[in-house]
């Protein structure tokens, strides 16, 4: 699939579903495949935009793909180096929404709806492949 290059700004985000939905219809995924790719993609990329570049310019990075077992989707950016999965905490859903923190509850979702999930920085650049399987592993 070819790579889809945004600028790193909210109003880029929208030109990210048509590319993950297009992947997940060539590649057959079920609807509930499909929306947990479009979800975690998603967040993941706003988190960039709004946290890794903090409003500053860049640039956003997509490529997908797919094999027998898997789709993914590899997202690439220049932001400082940041891994979403490091100390990815369970929300306090025990606490009342008023005590709970604030943050993490995005990439929580994010990274629970995904198969697999990696984070590499090198040479400047932060990549985190997203995976979903194509289908349920048969026992």
């Amino acid at each position: 699939m070819s790579e889809l290059r945004l600028a790193a700004a909210l109003t880029s985000l929208e030109e990210i579903a048509p590319y993950v939905l297009d992947l997940a219809e060539r590649a057959g995924l079920s609807p509930e495949a499909t929306y947990r790719l479009r979800l975690a993609v998603d967040e993941l990329a706003t988190n960039v935009v709004m946290h890794g570049y903090r409003g500053g310019e860049g640039e956003l990075r997509l490529v997908g793909g797919m094999d027998g077992q898997q789709v993914w989707i590899r997202l690439e950016d220049d932001a400082p180096p940041f891994d979403p999965s490091a100390g990815c905490l369970l929300p306090h859903t025990e606490l009342p929404l008023s005590q709970r923190p604030i943050g993490g509850l995005g990439i929580h979702l994010a990274l629970t709806a995904l198969d697999d999930f990696q984070h590499r920085y090198t040479d400047g650049h932060n990549s985190c492949t997203l995976v979903i399987r194509r289908s349920e592993p048969t026992e």
